[in-house]
C-alpha cells in the first residue's frame, strides 16, 4: 500500500522544512521537499493532506513499565501500547521488574513472544541486573536487545544490585549500553527514619524529596560514572532529577552529523515528569506525581530544562509506571511510586516548545533521533528514505483537555486530567501502518521487535 503525505511541516535532523513523504511497503519510499505539487506521484493508495501540520519521527520512549507479565491488573502490553500510539510513540523499550523478573534468558523470550502477539507498536526489552546473573550478560543478542537495566541502591521487584563486586562484574561484563537507575539505599534509608520521627509512620507525599533526597540520587550516580570510566562501560543514566546530577554530564553531542551512531560513552535520560512538575505541585496533585526518584525543587527543573538542549540530556522518556489510583492511597510508605505518561510525553515536550523551552528541532533529537543513535536502533528514529516509515503528524492550535474517557492506559487516570494541551496527535504510523487516525487505533495492527546495529 502507497500512502503519500502531503503539504506537512517536516521536523527532521535540525530543521523545519515544507515538503511530502511517500509511504511504500513498510518504509519511507521517498521525501519531496518544497510545495509543488506537480512532482508528487499519482499512483497511491491514499493521500493525507497534512497542511498545518508538522511531521515527526515516531517517538521512541527508551523507558516504561508496561506491567506484563504478572502486574496485568493495572496495565498490560496491548493497553499501553494502545496509549502509546495515540501519543504518537511508536517504539518502546520495556523494563524488566515484573512478574517473573527479567533477569534470565527464559523470560526474556517469554516477553517478545509475548509483545508480538500483543503490542500495537515496536518493541524491545532491557535485561535485568541482579547480584548474582552477570554471567549472562554475554550471552545476550546485541542486535535483539535494547540494554541492560541496572537498579543501583533502589529498587522495586528484588532487583537490587548492592554488592560492590556484583557492581563491578555487571560494569565489566555488559556487551551493550547499562541503563542506571541511581539511588543509594543507605542514604534512602536514613532520611526515612529521620522522616518517620518526625512525622509519624507514614509521612506526607511533600516529604518525598527529603526521603529520596539529592544526595542519595547524586551519590549514587557518581558511582555509576566512576564504574563506567574504569571499565569503559557504556552507561545511560535514568530519569535524572538533580542540578547537582548533571554536573557529572557532559554536552558532548550523540552524533555531530545525525550518522546515527554514538561514541559518546556516558549519557543521561531526563522523564517527562520531571521536566513538567515541582516539588510544590504536591500540595495539588498528591500521590498522582509521586515517583522514583523524587520530583524535587524547581531549581532541579529549570536545570533539567536547560540541559535539554546545552548537551547534557540525551534522551526524553516517560518511566511511564502505571497503577491503580487505589495503590496511590496513603503518604510516603503507603503509596506506590509511578505515574501513567506514556500517551501524552509528546503533548509535554510540544508544550515545553511552545514556552520557549527548546526548539521543536530539539524535540525530535530527544525524543526520537536521541533514543535511536543511542541505542543503535536500525532504520528508525528519522525522516529517511529507506527508513521504516515510523511517523507522527501533530496539528497545532488544537486545543483539548485531558479527561478520564480519553486515556487510553489501563489505569484510567493521569496527573495531567484537566490539563488543556494546544498541540494534537492527529495521526500515526508504524512501519508504514496508519496505525492511529483522530482518535481511533487499527485494532488488527501488530507491531515489530527493534533491532540493533551493533
Amino acid at each position: 500500500m502507497k500512502i503519500l503525505i502531503k503539504n506537512a511541516i517536516i521536523v527532521n535532523e535540525g530543521k523545519q522544512v515544507r515538503g511530502s513523504v511517500l509511504i511504500a511497503d513498510e518504509q519511507i519510499a521517498e521525501i519531496f521537499e518544497g510545495t509543488d505539487e506537480n512532482l508528487l506521484p499519482d499512483d497511491v493508495d491514499q493521500t493525507i493532506d497534512a497542511s498545518g501540520m508538522y511531521l515527526f519521527p515516531g517517538v521512541i520512549d527508551d523507558h516504561v513499565h508496561f506491567r506484563e507479565p504478572g502486574l496485568t491488573h493495572k496495565a498490560d502490553v496491548e493497553s499501553e501500547s494502545r496509549a502509546a500510539a495515540a501519543g504518537g510513540v511508536t517504539s518502546f523499550m520495556d523494563m524488566p521488574n515484573v512478574k517473573p523478573l527479567t533477569t534470565n534468558l527464559e523470560n526474556l523470550e517469554d516477553k517478545f513472544r509475548l509483545a508480538s502477539e500483543k503490542s500495537r507498536v515496536n518493541f524491545s526489552f532491557f535485561f535485568g541486573a541482579t547480584n548474582n546473573n552477570a554471567d549472562l550478560l554475554p550471552q545476550l543478542d546485541p542486535k535483539k536487545i535494547c540494554g541492560v537495566k541496572l537498579f543501583m541502591g533502589s529498587s522495586t521487584g528484588n532487583m537490587l544490585v548492592d554488592q560492590k563486586e556484583a557492581l563491578y562484574e555487571v560494569f565489566r561484563k555488559s556487551p551493550m549500553l547499562i541503563m542506571t537507575h541511581c539511588e543509594d539505599s543507605g542514604i534512602i534509608s536514613q532520611n526515612l527514619n529521620r522522616c518517620k520521627e518526625l512525622y509519624g509512620e507514614d509521612p506526607s507525599v511533600e516529604h518525598h524529596p527529603e526521603i529520596r533526597s539529592e544526595e542519595a540520587c547524586y551519590r549514587s550516580s557518581e558511582l555509576a560514572v566512576s564504574l563506567a570510566r574504569e571499565t569503559g562501560a557504556r552507561l545511560h543514566i535514568a530519569h535524572i532529577s538533580t542540578a547537582r546530577e548533571l554536573d557529572l554530564l557532559s554536552n558532548e553531542a550523540l552524533s555531530n552529523d545525525y550518522s546515527g551512531h554514538t561514541r559518546k560513552q556516558i549519557t543521561g535520560e531526563a522523564c517527562v515528569a520531571h521536566l513538567m512538575y515541582t516539588q510544590d505541585d504536591y500540595k495539588t496533585l498528591g500521590t498522582r506525581i509521586k515517583c522514583n526518584p523524587a520530583i524535587k525543587t524547581a531549581a532541579d527543573r529549570d536545570a533539567l530544562r536547560q540541559a535539554l538542549t546545552d548537551g547534557r540530556i540525551d534522551v526524553v522518556g516517560t518511566d511511564h509506571a502505571p497503577h491503580l489510583l487505589s495503590e496511590k492511597n496513603g503518604g510516603c510508605v503507603k503509596a506506590v511510586s509511578g505515574m501513567p505518561m506514556v500517551q501524552f510525553s509528546l503533548n509535554c515536550m510540544l508544550e515545553l516548545a511552545d514556552q520557549g523551552i527548546l526548539p521543536l528541532e530539539r524535540v525530535a533529537d530527544l525524543m526520537a533521533h536521541g533514543p535511536a543513535t543511542l541505542f543503535d536502533i536500525s532504520r528508525r528514529g528519522f525522516v529517511r528514505k529507506g527508513y521504516f516509515a515510523d511517523l507522527v503528524l501533530v496539528q497545532p492550535e488544537q486545543p483539548w483537555t485531558v479527561t478520564t474517557d480519553c486515556i487510553l492506559s489501563k489505569c484510567g487516570w493521569s496527573p495531567l486530567e484537566g490539563h488543556t494541551f494546544n498541540w494534537k496527535v492527529k495521526y500515526t504510523f508504524c512501519n508504514g501502518h496508519l496505525l492511529y487516525q483522530n482518535g481511533k487505533i487499527d485494532e488488527q495492527y501488530r507491531g515489530k521487535a527493534l533491532t540493533f546495529e551493533r
